[in-house]
């Protein structure tokens, strides 16, 4: 059977089955699903006199007439020579494992050599420096020669253990033989029918053994899509779930919500604000528990529809938690909460570590008995000496800095409680369909009106006094302003400019200015007493580290400096750039870069450039860093797909969502008759492992 451990594989073995388990290929049907990481095309055979200097590698197949080991200086070489059909003569030199070579190729024997023609004087041989071969005459197929190869990963670990791509493709192909009969295809035909997919069966095989680039693009393309949409079915099957989970049923808009947003508030909501309230009051008076994710650029009004969700709590009778990842943070959101609330009479808390231990118990007592409306705090507020009344709202805001296990302890605070997850570090949609598959996602793009784009350059160290310039005219109009450097202190191992002594030079260049910094190696109390004095503006310019990338709002703030900017990641300059221009005046990001910086890294810069839009810039930054690496998203729940990729194949990824979707609609258990196979591979899969990242029976 498939299931059967991949040790039993012909060719495999104890050891080499232990080095593949290292890889998570434990059984015949992981091995299956081994796939190459790319091909080398060894299916075209020519004659040698059809080949001249520059073309591409070519085969080229005749006999061994002669074998030489031959010794100048001290390094020495090997020479084998061989003829073809039509009688011409290629020699093959080799440096390296000489002796292994001439016992592998006896005189007589027919070979394939494959490699690039070097260039040769007139009258003498043809020749190939280090050349493939494979012996024709050994027993067994010809796996290795006139046909397109798959080359595995796997790195040394493998290697040391004989299983390098050749002895895979024997070993693989062993096992089509022996077992191939027991595959099945997983996929219902309606599906395949849909997207005119080969069979499952015939796409494993061709994957590996493939006859031609057409059968295997076919391959790759429908193992792609069964990849995706067995995850898709998996995040349709939990979300269903999740719509079963009774939420407590809100009476809907109230007074404290009508009044916060017509009277409290000083603006008019934005499209994307109106559009998050309607979804999140829908969610909260239907009976079930509302999951939704916010997502937005800095300063699009988040908080305030966090807020409101708050109040929708509150005129139903509830308590609502509103928690942040830093104390900083929880502050800040205190401090917008009473000034929004204050009219409205509701009774909001700071729930924070470094409380006093009566200020703590205080504020313990009033959560329990329903006195603090609405908590605001750090994990603090997830603790187990926190008792809620009657939590039925809890608002998440930078959600990706939060573990799955802090979010589960917050929704155990209370009964059936809602949960609104916010943050402002968009994602691209590929991402939003499998990271947060089992959320319902609402984006705000736009900015609420009277906030002015900001302006941002990019300037070379030849630029710096007009950097300079431009700080000073702004610290001169009663503005502040931020700095950034990559380093705390200067280091011996990179010559970059660093914050210790950046503050130097600028405390010299500014004489007459309040200058203050603050970095990630700085107590918290520390650290705490800096962004105070800045936010109270008795500091007029901060130089940072990135630790200020998610801190206090300061309206007043309209420049930002980063001191090496090509050493910093797209979404992380977009949250540094998203520290100012959050008043209603012009402001400004300068990018301070070095001549010297890789392709890549200028890409970034000129997309921070050339817009503001979070969402673009997050594909942009996905497409650059691949999704693996983006925003943490390995350890946020991204699944290691093992062929399809989220950036290169998303009008797949649509399409098996859409299906997966519409499967659920119609057989939400699977028990259909032509859906028997489908159901056994998914229970299967998904409940095995760290495979089993969604699946609820």
């Amino acid at each position: 059977m498939l299931a059967d451990d991949v040790q039993y594989v012909k060719g495999v073995g104890p050891r080499r089955g232990e080095a593949l388990g290292t890889h998570g290929i434990r059984t015949c049907g992981d091995l299956l699903h081994f796939f190459p990481r790319r091909y080398v095309d060894k299916s075209t055979i020519a004659g040698l006199r059809d080949v001249v200097p520059g073309m591409d590698a070519v085969t080229i197949i005749g006999r061994v007439l002669k074998r030489n080991r031959i010794r100048r200086g001290r390094r020495p070489y090997l020479e084998i020579i061989i003829e073809d059909a039509r009688g011409d003569r290629l020699k093959g030199v080799w440096f390296n494992a000489i002796d292994w070579i001439f016992k592998r190729l006896p005189e007589g024997n027919r070979v394939a050599f494959y490699g690039k023609l070097q260039s040769a004087r007139h009258g003498q041989m043809k020749s190939m420096a280090h050349p493939d071969f494979d012996n024709l005459d050994e027993d067994g197929p010809s796996l290795d020669t006139g046909r397109i190869l798959p080359l595995y990963p796997g790195g040394m670990q493998l290697q040391r253990v004989g299983l390098k791509s050749r002895r895979l493709r024997r070993v693989i192909y062993g096992l089509f033989l022996s077992r191939g009969l027991e595959l099945w295809d997983n996929l219902p035909p309606w599906a395949r029918q849909r997207h005119n997919l080969i069979d499952g069966r015939v796409a494993l095989r061709a994957v590996h053994l493939p006859k031609s680039y057409e059968e295997l693009e076919k391959a790759r393309e429908r193992l792609k899509y069964e990849e995706l949409f067995f995850f898709q079915l998996a995040i349709a099957r939990y979300r269903q779930h999740l719509k079963k989970i009774a939420g407590t049923r809100f009476k809907g808009p109230g007074q404290l919500y009508e009044t916060f947003l017509n009277r409290v508030l000083p603006f008019t909501l934005t499209n994307g604000q109106k559009n998050a309230l309607k979804a999140i009051c829908t969610d909260t008076t239907g009976g079930y528990r509302m999951n939704r994710l916010i997502q937005g650029d800095v300063g699009c009004g988040k908080t305030v529809v966090g807020v409101a969700a708050l109040l929708l709590a509150l005129d139903s009778g509830y308590q609502g938690a509103f928690m942040a990842p830093t104390e900083i943070l929880a502050e800040q959101h205190y401090a917008n909460l009473r000034q929004y609330l204050e009219p409205l009479d509701v009774r909001v808390r700071l729930l924070i570590g470094k409380q006093r231990k009566t200020v703590r118990t205080r504020i313990l007592q009033e959560i329990a008995s329903g006195e603090a409306q609405i908590v605001v705090g750090t994990h603090a507020v997830i603790q187990q000496d926190v008792t809620f009344k009657n939590l039925a709202m809890a608002v998440v805001d930078e959600q990706h800095r939060f573990g799955v296990l802090q979010r589960a302890s917050l929704y155990e605070k209370g009964k059936s409680s809602h949960v609104l997850l916010m943050t402002a570090t968009p994602i691209p949609r590929s991402l939003a369909l499998t990271v947060y598959g089992d959320l319902d996602v609402t984006a705000i793009r736009e900015l609420p009106s009277g906030r002015r784009p900001i302006k941002t350059y990019l300037l070379k160290e030849n630029r710096r006094a007009s950097m300079m310039d431009l700080l000073r005219r702004e610290l001169a109009a009663g503005n502040q302003a931020y700095v950034v450097y990559p380093l705390v202190e200067k280091s011996e191992k990179v010559a970059l400019q660093d914050a210790e002594n950046g503050m130097k030079h600028l405390r010299n260049a500014l004489p007459e200015y309040s200058i203050d910094l603050i970095h990630g190696r700085m107590k918290q109390v520390e650290k705490d007493a800096v962004m105070e004095r800045f936010k109270n503006r008795e500091t007029v310019l901060l130089v940072a580290t990135t630790v200020i990338e998610v801190g206090v709002d300061a309206p007043h703030a309209t420049v930002m400096v980063i001191e090496h900017a090509e050493r910093f990641g797209l979404a992380q300059l977009h949250q540094l750039r998203g520290r100012v221009g959050r008043g209603s005046q012009q402001a400004y990001c300068i990018l301070m870069a070095s001549y010297q910086r890789s392709q890549v890294a200028d890409e970034r810069l000129k997309v921070l450039v050339n817009t503001a839009d979070g969402f673009k810039i997050s594909e942009a930054d996905m497409k650059l860093r691949g999704a693996g690496d983006f925003s943490g998203t390995r350890q946020s729940g991204l699944p290691e797909f093992k062929i399809a990729d989220i950036v290169e194949d998303q009008a797949l990824l649509i399409a098996a969502r859409k299906d997966a979707a519409d499967l659920v609609a119609r057989d939400p258990t699977l028990e259909a008759p032509e859906h028997a196979r489908m159901r056994e591979y998914y229970l299967e899969h998904y409940r095995r492992g760290e495979g089993a990242l969604f699946a609820v029976g």
